[in-house]
């Protein structure tokens, strides 16, 4: 089944909820990388908010950036998501190896550290809208609630989790994020609080039965929810030869003759999809010959 992800209204609207499953994309993520285990979790788990979080936009060409900077081992993930469940992101040490945690799980908190998130979104206006927070866990889904709860003042649940087949492979990936109005009653709030404190892990409920549908009905119990988008999602670069020459064109015109001068040409690699593009010189020369 593809990835794809669904927005939903609960209890006549005073909740909001996102959920998604994310398998292919962080597997796809993966194998751009070549990532350990630990980093395929925290790169799937950061896909997968990403990509959550890019629905809550408006416009077509609204981007989301979220970048993650700790003083573990994995130093540094990037992702960016737009509207339309595009996302793709990466780890600046996708080798890291650590042992599990203390439940026995994949020790993501430990690959981080301790640092800060930022959330940037690029809307249109002049200057793109940051907001930044201090890691409080590591562990990703509890960083963006509390993200929510400062920078955005809106009170939020959020679950992610990736979980490897044995050949370190991607078996689940996928996540919820629950979100209240504030017209939302108490009784609600503390009847979500209490099935939400209670619940096992995501991957677990993904396992269960693999939708973002069955995620949400796993979280929201016995509140009604009403779906009212479903959006598919894949690990997307935009990247092409064409746009990394229309980068080069705007170097200097003397360090494209420089590189021309080598006779070697060069090579650049896209940081997002790990791909590689070649420019001869005789492609140097020409990019060089359409500047003014």
């Amino acid at each position: 089944m593809p990835d794809y992800m669904i927005r939903a209204t609960a209890a006549d609207g005073q909740i909001r909820a996102f959920a998604v499953t994310s398998k292919d994309t962080a597997e796809t993520a993966r194998r751009r990388h070549n990532t350990s285990p630990v980093i395929t979790a925290a790169l799937g788990r950061l896909l997968s908010g990403a990509a959550m979080m890019g629905a809550m936009m408006k416009g077509e060409k609204d981007l989301l950036t979220i970048q993650i900077r700790g003083s573990g081992p994995a130093k540094a993930l990037i992702v960016t998501a737009d509207a339309n469940g595009h996302v793709k992101g990466y780890p600046e040490t996708p080798d890291v190896i650590l042992p599990p945690d203390s439940r026995g799980k994949l020790n993501v908190s430990g690959a981080l550290g301790i640092g800060i998130m930022s959330v940037i979104k690029d809307i249109g206006m002049k200057e793109p809208y940051v907001g930044q927070i201090e890691l409080k866990t590591g562990e990703i889904a509890d960083d963006l609630t509390y993200y929510f709860a400062v920078s955005e003042q809106i009170p939020s649940s959020v679950g992610l989790g990736v979980l490897m087949n044995k050949d370190n492979t991607v078996r689940q990936a996928g996540g919820f994020i629950i979100q209240l109005m504030p017209f939302t009653d108490e009784k609600i709030i503390q009847k979500l609080e209490e099935r939400i404190s209670g619940l096992s892990s995501v991957t677990e409920l993904l396992e269960k039965d693999g939708t973002p549908e069955g995620l949400l009905k796993e979280v929201l119990l016995d509140l009604p929810f009403e779906v009212t988008d479903t959006i598919p999602v894949e690990f997307h670069c935009g990247c092409s030869k064409e746009r990394i020459a229309k980068s080069l064109a705007t170097i200097g015109k003397k360090d494209l003759e420089e590189m021309i001068a080598d006779q070697e040409g060069i090579e650049v690699k896209c940081h997002f999809c790990n791909t590689d593009y070649k420019f001869s010189a005789e492609d140097l020369k020409q990019i060089s010959s359409g500047q003014k």
